[in-house]
């Protein structure tokens, strides 16, 4: 195990006023990404202009060829090359790697700006996707810092992914020959396979005249030179070449004289098209380019852009003002106002397809993802919340299974998946709550939903809640407990796999479930918690008779968890195969494990005999590390087949107690449960990416989000993180803080006012937009206290208890006093 003392080197800060976070050297640990749109059309785009542009589907319609796990990192992305003289550079230091005199980079909210000066001429690049439009603006200005006249030749480059990013990497038989462009003047199209099967297009745009132009890969950069040499640059001239299969790709090529401060603006447009069948050509062979030109039109000019850059601004703004934190620690508002609400959304948007983690190939939109992370941006775009619960229960199958993922482009259950995750089910119920909680739209649940995606078989979307919980319920084991399946949440642990077979894959091999005797207690602090939410959902509607079944089959579910569940000191993980522990004492590795402690915790089974506290105690004692809690210990140290993948991973790593951060935040609610706001709040720093700062070059990943996985204290570097942006831990760290800790939990009839917080907290503010009103919430703390809410005045009134009710329009003042 190697531990680092000394405080690492920094790479950038976070400039709160301009919401963004500023990078002044390139050379990151890992390369440090944004993200770019809102609605159809994303980019990717790292501090160095890395990545690509995808219209939905990452894998069926990418427009640009990105290069993962390569050397070196991050290869492939929206490269501007300047030639001056005999200096060539790039404004983001790579591809070309020519030491700047300044760099800067700048992630905001939907944008990112990069800064590169070399010999007294800056560039600078603003990259940003415009509200409701499918292109990439790449707004460059260029200013001549000297007081001399320059000239200089500008190269862009941008390579062409043919469309379907699995298939272009491997069927090159097909595709070096299939690459088809147009030129227009300062527009290069990419058409390949529009004449057939396809619908659309792409254009990369400069709003000048060009001086030249590539649209050969190899013409432009040379059979055997590479990204950081390409030989047009070198020469200082393009080829004008026309691609006909082999590699398209779009660069254009423009001499420049800028006098001493003058300055210039060009914007470069990378966009896409659809036309309808009737209206694909505007003759034999050519494009119809009506659209196209169309959206040029609306952003040819550096006004339009600024002005639509303005938009996104006020955009982002009007989404950030519905819940918002005063507290006297940056760090936290930082979390809170800015950077755990915009990771949430981007995570809605992407689920978990496409990262520098996540190719964007393998995995469409997850189930139990999707629900999940519907609870960190229900209260900022409710509306499309709705459209997604419709999307998500649309693939559940009529006996309440489910496909674990969907495809974006079609919104179909992925077949390459599958169904079997019996967690899944359950998870519906969350999402379907928390959005009826934040908007009291209790219509919802009278749409009507297919199974399958199957018309035919529509049934309400209560009626896909019922039989959801009932799924559960039909898939007890021996101990009544829920049947695992394929897996439950933790995917890695696959007690009905048994794989020997190195090609196959643990999630989705054909797995061994008759006659097995495998179960998640997991799995059955799930069903106790939402359970427990369709019970009061049921009570709501005035459904008694549903309500009292559904008790009785979760009072069953806590008994048997105390019963059978308990091994003495904290929860039982499972039961394998065969009937035998898993996260038992009496096993040798994998003692204990996170998720169970979590789940029963949160849904207080056995509180009152002291189960929950001696659980979460030895979750503190065996679990805990500097850096985050661990999902079990100790560390598997051989396969263990009857557990699967889980015990593959190198100790401290991944699911083999590495610290899978997604679910860190289920300890810190059962933290809550108890009042432990001290022990609770530690929890929350270790992994918060703005406490960790100060070990950026540890952490290596992106010090303003989330990510998945950090590695444990077995591993042989502990504190090292993997997987960022999309994780479920967006969503499940802000859910926690605002509803637990800070305690602000929308609720059917109001406001439920419940913080649990360190005892040294003497005052925080949250603002909080709710059925039309706007709440100013002030929590005081006189007594140094953890938990209890002494007395709640609204408007200068004091109201009973701690729920504070649905007010509507205007401003409402709310003073809180904690015991």
């Amino acid at each position: 195990m190697t531990v680092t003392t000394a405080k690492s080197k920094k790479f950038g800060h976070f400039d709160d006023e301009q919401r963004e976070y500023v990078i002044t050297n390139p050379a990151t640990p890992f390369p440090w990404i944004n993200y770019l749109g809102n609605e159809d059309f994303f980019s990717l785009v790292s501090n160095t202009a890395g990545g690509y542009s995808f219209y939905k589907d990452a894998k069926f319609r990418r427009l640009n060829r990105y290069r993962y796990n390569n050397v070196p990192m991050d290869n492939g992305g929206r490269y501007f090359y300047i030639k001056e003289g005999d200096t060539m550079w790039s404004p983001g230091w790579k591809p070309v790697k020519t030491e700047l005199d300044e760099y800067e980079c700048r992630h905001g909210l939907s944008y990112t700006k990069i800064k590169g000066v070399k010999n007294e001429l800056e560039a600078e690049v603003t990259f940003f996707i415009p509200l409701g439009h499918w292109c990439e603006i790449q707004k460059m200005t260029l200013k001549n810092n000297s007081d001399q006249k320059k000239t200089f030749k500008l190269f862009s480059y941008n390579e062409w992914c043919l469309w379907n990013a699995e298939d272009d990497q491997n069927n090159l038989q097909r595709n070096l020959s299939t690459g088809e462009v147009e030129i227009d003047g300062a527009t290069l199209y990419h058409k390949t396979e529009y004449k057939e099967r396809r619908n659309h297009y792409a254009f990369y745009h400069l709003n000048a005249e060009i001086d030249g132009y590539d649209t050969d890969r190899e013409s432009f950069i040379g059979l055997y030179n590479e990204f950081s040499n390409p030989q047009a640059v070198l020469d200082g001239a393009p080829r004008n070449s026309e691609a006909h299969g082999w590699s398209p790709i779009a660069s254009h090529y423009k001499e420049i004289t800028l006098e001493a401060g003058e300055s210039t603006d060009l914007i470069f447009i990378l966009g896409y098209i659809e036309n309808k069948e009737e209206e694909k050509w505007e003759s034999k062979g050519v494009i119809n380019k009506t659209k196209a030109k169309k959206l040029i039109a609306k952003f040819d000019t550096t006004e339009k852009v600024d002005q639509a850059l303005a938009e996104l601004a006020d955009y982002w703004t009007n989404l950030l003002s519905i819940i918002s934190l005063e507290h006297e620690d940056d760090r936290l508002n930082r979390m809170v106002n800015i950077w755990n609400q915009y990771q949430c959304m981007v995570t809605f948007n992407m689920s978990r397809s496409a990262s520098f983690f996540e190719v964007g190939i393998g995995r469409g939109m997850g189930f139990r993802d999707s629900n999940q992370d519907l609870i960190g941006f229900v209260h900022q775009v409710p509306e499309r919340a709705r459209e997604r619960i419709i999307d998500i229960a649309s693939t559940q199958f009529p006996d309440g299974g489910c496909y674990h993922q969907y495809q974006p482009l079609t919104k179909r259950g992925n077949d390459a998946i599958g169904g079997g995750f019996n967690d899944d089910p359950m998870w519906l119920i969350l999402g379907t709550v928390s959005y009826i909680k934040e908007t009291g739209d209790f219509s919802i649940l009278d749409e009507m939903v297919p199974f399958d995606n199957n018309p035919d078989l529509a049934q309400t979307l209560f009626d896909h809640l019922t039989i959801s919980f009932n799924h559960v319920i039909n898939n007890l084991g021996p101990n009544g407990l829920p049947l695992i399946g394929r897996a439950d949440w933790n995917d890695c642990l696959n007690l009905n796999c048994f794989s020997t077979d190195p090609n196959e894959s643990f999630q989705t091999t054909e797995n061994n479930t008759e006659g097995s005797k495998a179960e998640s207690v997991m799995i059955a602090g799930l069903f106790v918690v939402y359970g427990t939410e369709y019970i009061q959902l049921c009570n709501e509607l005035g459904k008694a008779e549903e309500a009292e079944r559904a008790t009785s089959f979760v009072n069953s579910m806590k008994e048997a968890v105390k019963t059978k569940g308990w091994d003495g000191d904290w929860f039982l993980r499972a039961y394998d195969f065969y009937g035998n522990k898993v996260g038992s004492d009496e096993n040798e590795e994998g003692k204990i494990f996170i998720e169970s402690q979590g789940w029963c915790s949160m849904a207080e089974i056995g509180l009152e005999d002291g189960m929950v506290e001696k659980a979460l105690d030895s979750v503190k004692e065996r679990l805990d590390t500097p850096y985050g809690i661990v999902l079990n210990n100790p560390a598997f140290t051989e396969y263990k087949i009857e557990y699967g993948e889980i015990s593959t991973y190198p100790k401290g790593y991944k699911e083999n107690a590495g610290i899978f951060c997604h679910n860190n935040p289920w300890i810190i609610i059962g933290e809550t449960k108890l009042g432990r706001g001290d022990q609770a709040f530690d929890y929350f720093k270790k992994i918060c990416p703005s406490y960790l700062e100060e070990i950026q070059q540890l952490h290596r990943v992106e010090p303003y989000v989330y990510c998945q996985m950090i590695a444990g204290k077995d591993a042989y570097i502990p504190g090292e993180g993997k997987n960022s942006w999309l994780s479920g831990t967006a969503a499940w760290n802000f859910y926690t803080l605002m509803h637990y800790i800070l305690g602000v939990q929308p609720e059917y009839n109001g406001l439920l006012i419940d913080p649990c917080i360190p005892q040294e907290w003497k005052e925080y503010t949250v603002s909080r937009k709710f059925r039309g009103g706007t709440y100013n919430i002030t929590i005081q703390n006189p007594n140094n206290v953890s938990k209890g809410v002494a007395q709640i005045t609204v408007n200068g009134e004091k109201i009973e208890g701690n729920l504070i009710p649905i007010l509507g329009e205007g401003k409402h003042q709310v003073i809180v006093q904690m015991k």
